[in-house]
């Protein structure tokens, strides 16, 4: 099954490190948030890849032609140019089909524009070039499968940027700092779409998060798995920050 992973937007609300940068290739904890995430699903043996690039992809296409070297420490002599690596990295197995979508092109454009690669087959993934999570993909993809519905979105419960206190009367009885919202579902990407998700894409300046999900739920093909684990999205530098303390605090995807 092919996995689909946004990666051309300008990530404008995380300028400090996008102006060099497409945002998928901003690191965490010195590796690429995109390398996390490929890695990721690559331990549930999802290995083929379609990335869809705008915004500065050639630094994209750079880092996969020279990925172990981009990923790892080596030795240079820069007379005769030769390059030793000195500490080797396990190379995943992946396919990956880098497609220029364009700069201006929004999410549901994107998608379009990969018809040719996607449409041969019944169902595909897709996530965002800027998000991790530990949702099960298997159980994910038996959701999506078992549900018979055009698209399988994986709704999350996002931590609050804020504290969250309770009281009786004066007095507080709760004072819990940032936790996990238990009211309201959002979008936490990791979609799965059947191919007849293209019906419902128009053209370039599509915006696949509004129009075409609300014709899917209009016409009932639109399901959620519900996901109660770990979820961060990285928009701004604040994300960043604290989604690099995460990982090293519970040693998240420290096996990928």
């Amino acid at each position: 099954m092919k996995v689909v992973i946004l990666c051309g937007g300008k990530g404008t609300r995380l300028s400090e490190e996008t102006i060099d940068k497409p945002k998928p290739l901003v690191e965490i904890n010195n590796r690429p948030i995109l390398d996390y995430i490929m890695r990721y699903f690559y331990s549930f043996n999802f290995k083929n890849f379609v990335l869809p690039i705008g915004y500065k992809g050639d630094l994209i296409k750079n880092f996969f032609l020279n990925y172990e070297y981009m990923s790892g420490d080596f030795n240079i002599d820069l007379k005769t140019k030769k390059k030793k690596l000195i500490n080797k990295i396990k190379i995943p197995n992946w396919n990956i089909s880098l497609v220029d979508t364009g700069q201006e092109t929004l999410t549901g454009g994107r998608l379009l524009r990969l018809k040719g690669l996607l449409s041969k087959d019944e169902n595909f993934m897709l996530t965002y070039g800027d998000g991790l999570c530990d949702v099960n993909l298997k159980k994910l993809l038996k959701f999506h499968i078992d549900n018979k519905k055009i698209a399988t979105v994986t709704a999350v419960r996002p931590m609050s940027r804020f504290g969250n206190i309770e009281f009786k009367g004066n007095n507080v009885t709760s004072f819990k700092e940032k936790v996990q919202q238990n009211e309201g579902w959002i979008n936490g990407g990791f979609f799965i779409f059947n191919k007849k998700i293209f019906d419902y894409l128009e053209d370039d300046k599509t915006i696949l998060e509004q129009g075409p999900m609300t014709k899917l739920v209009k016409d009932n093909q639109l399901s959620a798995f519900k996901h109660k684990g770990f979820w961060a999205c990285m928009d701004t530098l604040r994300d960043k920050e604290e989604l690099e303390k995460k990982i090293i605090e519970k040693k998240l995807f420290n096996e990928v």
